[in-house]
């Protein structure tokens, strides 16, 4: 008893058959890992993750992740802001609409993208009349990645909005801030913890897109050919690359994991 007491932390025990289905939850995720750890070919790791298609490969991901992170702050923290600080009509449908990627699955999001940007698309006549191309291109790469990724960040921001209140934003408008310096100095310091965790989800989704970014990008090696497209294509040539590669994505994802986690856990404290 006492021991599940001291596993519930505070507050009432918990029920010992909880941890039964608890610790298989945690088998599904971690045996699946573990096989890939087990399957790599050690010997040949440095080479598998340094052959020229794989760096560059890797290049491009990070590349692509940044711009598209980036691209998530500009338009997500106003987004955020607006969705846990306006009053507007519809704020539901508008948090509806910018959270649907998240439930999405990838492909459909690539063609969405497609028809809007792609040469026959909504609005591809009037961009290949301006002498733009996105379809197919790194720009394409980075709109998938920016598509699927923003959704992360705008939950993570918009909630840390609404736990830091409004109090201090108050005090500083009565003493004759105008709204914009409220903003920079008083609201984006408090949740930048917020922030910082939802940069980094939203740059882990990004490197780790496949279904949007094969569909309205393709795989051109060098030009749209990500970490995710060369292990799905390396899975038919070079298994042994493909493991290799893979475990290099599960150990970033892990970091992400870890610094999320670390920073949240700071902010609760």
């Amino acid at each position: 008893m006492r021991a599940a007491r001291a596993a519930g932390g505070e507050g009432s025990a918990l029920p010992r058959w909880v941890f039964v289905p608890a610790a298989l939850g945690v088998l599904l995720v971690a045996v699946p890992l573990a096989a890939i750890v087990a399957r790599v070919d050690w010997v040949r790791f440095p080479a598998l993750v340094t052959s020229a298609s794989s760096v560059a490969a890797l290049r491009l991901s990070l590349r692509t992740a940044g711009a598209s992170t980036a691209c998530c702050i500009v338009v997500g923290v106003p987004l955020a802001l607006v969705l846990a600080r306006s009053a507007l009509p519809g704020l539901r449908v508008l948090r509806a609409v910018v959270l649907l990627p998240l439930v999405l699955p990838p492909v459909v999001g690539g063609l969405a993208l497609l028809y809007a940007v792609g040469r026959q698309g909504l609005f591809g006549p009037a961009l290949e009349a301006a002498g733009i191309r996105v379809a197919f291109t790194t720009a394409s790469v980075v709109l998938a990645q920016t598509f699927v990724s923003l959704p992360f960040l705008v939950v993570s921001l918009e909630g840390a909005l609404r736990t830091a209140g409004r109090r201090y934003e108050a005090v500083a408008a009565s003493l004759g801030a105008a709204p914009s310096r409220v903003l920079l100095r008083v609201t984006l310091p408090l949740v930048l913890p917020g922030l910082v965790s939802g940069a980094v989800l939203a740059f882990a989704r990004s490197l780790g897109e496949f279904g949007a970014t094969l569909t309205v990008a393709g795989s051109l090696q060098g030009t749209t050919r990500t970490l995710p497209l060369e292990i799905y294509l390396q899975r038919e040539t070079d298994p042994d690359a493909a493991v290799a590669l893979a475990l290099v994505l599960v150990v970033v994802a892990a970091v992400v994991v870890v610094a999320v986690h670390g920073r949240r856990g700071a902010g609760a404290r």
